[in-house]
């Protein structure tokens, strides 16, 4: 199953700005320009933003006011799971009689993967059990301010010299300087990032003096993961540790850049896993699959098995041609393919044929030289294979599949025929099979 176990087995070669080779299960293809689309060639659209935990929707500027962050979901400061408000009974003082207690009701947030509380780190309870938690305040949340706002002006004061520079047209004269040989003081304006430097310089980091004098109890320091994932504390004690807000999550269109057209569009609804538009390339190329291989050896020809899908309705004709000298595409292969001369047809895909028990089936007249079975819209074909090098790593052999599509998405052109079948167009696609390493 190259396309779900072994993905890199089989890679299709993907002609864009770069030329990219990856599984037929990780692209798309564009009905529009008919060309295969990986993720590097396509551009990527924000739809919405979500909350994985709460599903909670938001639009993209009130996620950046909150800085992409969930104000109701936290992450347990040590495992990173999601944390489960609990509730439970403690004793009140009541207003009337101090003396007198009562039970009343208190929630807390807990980890039901490491056992983590916010009790390990002192936060008190809430009476209620959303919001209202409490968060430590960074001392140096005013001095970031600052130097952010700082350098934003600084960024614009260059971006505006830079613009000055651009516009400023040049003088057909020499300037007075150069004729006089006069000698003139320039004044040459450096931006010292004082701000920034000052800061750095008040850092200092030292060793705390108990490292030295005590043993260290490992589950009372925190990793350098936890720490990172809090840069404006980096607490160095778990008892420092304090819930994070929840990151969020996006949901994003994929558009073709050459015609502009949506390749993958999701709904807005954060709880629905449909598409709106899903124009995967396994659902309109022909997908090669690797069945069986025998003992490969150095310059002895051996058979491989390989499987064709047709995944649309129509029947398609594919043929196989192996890449000739020379050939800019062909740079990986390591040994001599033989493929099938003769045109593959394959039958239409039918999700009800295998239930069907009275469907008779078609009869293609296949040569058994070259298809081994048919099943449905699936066949399997023998390629021979002679490798060349013997050197250490995987066989690998390339070819070019050409095939038949019917673009149903294309614009109907008006004729006096409505029932008109769409006229089909051949695609050519660059084929990369990792047949793997040869047998001594």
């Amino acid at each position: 199953m190259a396309s779900l176990l072994q993905p890199d087995r089989v890679l299709y070669l993907v002609h864009g700005e770069k030329k990219i080779r990856s599984p037929l299960s990780t692209l798309y293809f564009c009905r529009y320009c008919s060309e295969l689309r990986s993720l590097e060639c396509v551009s990527h659209e924000v739809d919405s933003h979500y909350c994985p935990s709460c599903l909670e929707n938001m639009p993209s500027a009130e996620a950046k006011l909150k800085k992409n962050r969930c104000a109701n979901c936290f992450d347990c400061p040590c495992c990173m799971h999601t944390l489960s408000t609990r509730a439970t009974n403690i004793p009140a003082p009541l207003p009337d009689d101090p003396s007198k207690t009562a039970m009343k009701k208190a929630y807390y947030l807990a980890c039901g993967f490491c056992r983590w509380t916010s009790r390990d780190v002192g936060m008190a309870d809430k009476s209620v059990a959303s919001g209202g938690w409490q968060e430590p305040d960074n001392p140096h949340t005013q001095r970031i301010n600052k130097l952010i706002e700082y350098y934003q002006q600084l960024a614009q004061r260059e971006k505006l010299e830079r613009d000055r520079k651009k516009l400023a047209r040049r003088r057909p004269y020499m300037p007075l300087a150069s004729r006089t040989n006069t000698h003139t003081h320039t004044h040459t304006h450096t931006h010292t990032h004082t701000p920034l430097t000052h800061t750095l310089r008040q850092i200092t980091c030292t060793m705390p003096e108990e490292l030295l004098t005590r043993p260290i109890n490992l589950p009372e320091v925190t990793t350098l993961r936890q720490r990172l994932l809090q840069p404006d504390f980096q607490p160095a004690a778990a008892s420092q540790l304090h819930p994070k807000h929840k990151h969020l999550l996006i949901k994003r269109s994929l558009r073709c850049r050459k015609c502009e057209h949506n390749l993958s569009k999701p709904e807005f609804n954060p709880t629905s896993i449909k598409f709106k538009i899903q124009l995967v390339a396994v659902s309109y190329i022909p997908e090669v699959r690797i069945m069986s291989i025998p003992n490969l050896r150095f310059q002895k020809e051996c058979q491989v098995l390989l499987t064709l899908t047709n995944p649309v309705e129509n029947i398609t004709h594919v043929t196989l041609v192996g890449c000739e000298e020379g050939d800019p595409e062909d740079i990986n292969t390591t040994a001599k393919v033989m493929v099938p001369t003769k045109e593959l047809v394959l039958a239409g895909k039918d999700a009800a044929a295998e239930y069907d028990e009275l469907a008779e089936p078609q009869d293609f007249q296949d040569d058994p030289d070259v298809v081994a079975f048919r099943k449905s819209n699936k066949i399997g074909f023998f390629i021979k294979v002679v490798p060349q090098r013997e050197e250490d790593g995987d066989v690998t052999v390339s070819f070019k599949i050409r095939h038949d599509f019917r673009n149903l998405a294309a614009p109907i052109r008006p004729s006096e025929e409505d029932d008109a079948p769409t006229e089909a167009i051949w695609l050519t696609h660059h084929v990369e099979i990792s047949l793997g390493p040869l047998v001594a």
